[in-house]
């Protein structure tokens, strides 16, 4: 009698990754810390780099040999990248990410300001003011998108709060009202974004670009036939004043610039600060994230889809046609056709780059104003470094981060896709 033996399955092993994430970043950053240390040190004169707590070359300063700085902050960038590489202090990581990029950064700036100063004041006062369009633009995108409705339309939102804003702020000489019709000329075009797009369940980019072009040729029409034959009557908005909070606005660096500023930077920080509360704390942001993610299970607990859907694109528009008041009421005084230049596209790859989420869209706006200040700061002192570049660096950033090579970056699951209730 013989017995049949049945031999144990192999139990399959998978063995750990060792190129995840985080040594693929490590690479990456350590390749720049190399390329800093090498090139930007290299290049860097052996003049003294200031960098001046003020708005111009006066006042306190932090002072170093442009050429050791370079070399300095390029080694410690490789240096963050190797720990990055080896695997150490895995709960770390993010902040050894950030560190190398910003030795990265210290690096070049050596290099760039040896023998000159840089402003700090000036250049993040600049850099604010430049992300603050993109900061309520990206804003609103987070309240579309989380919700499952794409947001294409925010150049549309700016182009039209802007025009609103000037034209209704001039015929009632109140800067107040241009920016309460700032805020409308935004919802008409979130309106009509969400009616489409909801309603009659027309694709959502396509509905974006078509409300895009609207918006520009309405504006632009409007401008020639009223503003350009009449600028004192219909296009001379008084401008948004600045409120300066007492002692705070005294700190070093970070006081002229957050606390002696316009409303609006006061407005887009509170937008970012409220949204982000809101999607996380209360009912409503569990019901608009449940919505984004999966809109039948969240119908069959009650929700009404398409109404919250509605309400969040419309709240969407009134935030972006904030943004769009930047432009006439802060930036300019008047409006020209075409003038936002194509900001709402840039405030919508803010949106990707910070996964969306408020705070990341809020810090990848900031990224994108400092590197259009950057250009402009090089451009003065006649930099040998293309402004052009810097001005592609937050397009390439957003490409690398949607890739996927700097972590997880998913839309909501809903998000583009209309929803038929069954």
């Amino acid at each position: 009698m013989t017995t049949a033996t049945v031999d144990e399955a192999p139990v399959a092993v998978v063995p750990d990754r060792f190129w995840d994430r985080h040594r693929r970043l490590g690479a990456a950053v350590a390749a720049l810390g190399l390329l800093a240390a090498v090139l930007f040190g290299g290049l860097a004169p052996a003049e003294p780099a200031r960098f001046t707590l003020s708005e111009n070359a006066e006042g306190a300063a932090w002072e170093i040999d442009g050429r050791f700085g370079a070399i300095l902050f390029g080694v410690l960038a490789l240096a963050a990248g190797a720990a990055l590489l080896a695997g150490v202090a895995r709960r770390f990581s993010t902040l050894l990410l950030a560190a190398g990029i910003g030795c990265f950064v210290l690096s070049f700036l050596c290099w760039q300001v040896a023998g000159a100063f840089m402003p700090l004041v000036d250049t993040a006062s600049g850099s604010l003011a430049l992300a603050l369009p993109l900061i309520l633009g990206a804003t609103a995108g987070v309240l579309g998108e989380r919700s499952g409705v794409v947001n294409v339309a925010i150049e549309g939102q700016f182009l039209m709060g802007a025009f609103f804003a000037a034209m209704v702020g001039t015929l009632a000489t109140s800067v107040w009202a241009g920016l309460l019709s700032a805020a409308v000329g935004g919802v008409i075009i979130a309106g009509m974004l969400a009616v489409l797009a909801i309603r009659f369940l027309v694709d959502q980019v396509v509905v974006g670009i078509v409300l895009n072009l609207f918006a520009a040729g309405v504006t632009g029409f409007l401008y020639e036939r009223l503003m350009q034959q009449d600028q004192q009557t219909y296009n001379q908005p008084p401008r948004l004043p600045t409120w300066r909070i007492p002692g705070l606005a005294d700190i070093p660096v970070i006081g002229p610039v957050l606390f002696d500023a316009s409303a609006l930077v006061y407005i887009a920080l509170a937008a970012v600060v409220i949204v982000h509360v809101a999607l996380l704390r209360t009912r409503w942001g569990l019901r608009t994230r449940a919505v984004g993610e999966h809109p039948t299970a969240a119908d069959t607990v009650g929700i009404r889809v398409r109404g919250l859907r509605y309400t969040n694109v419309l709240i969407g528009g009134l935030v972006a046609g904030l943004g769009g008041a930047f432009f006439t009421l802060v930036a300019t005084g008047s409006f020209t056709k075409n003038m936002t230049s194509g900001a709402g596209f840039i405030a919508l790859a803010a949106l990707i780059f910070g996964r969306w989420t408020p705070f990341g869209a809020l810090g990848a706006a900031l990224f994108f104003g400092f590197a259009q200040k950057l250009a402009t700061y090089l451009s003065a002192i006649g930099s040998s470094v293309p402004s052009e570049f810097l001005n592609m660096l937050p397009y390439l950033a957003t490409l690398v981060a949607v890739a996927g090579l700097v972590g997880r970056v998913r839309a909501p699951a809903a998000d583009g896709k209309p929803y038929v209730k069954a």
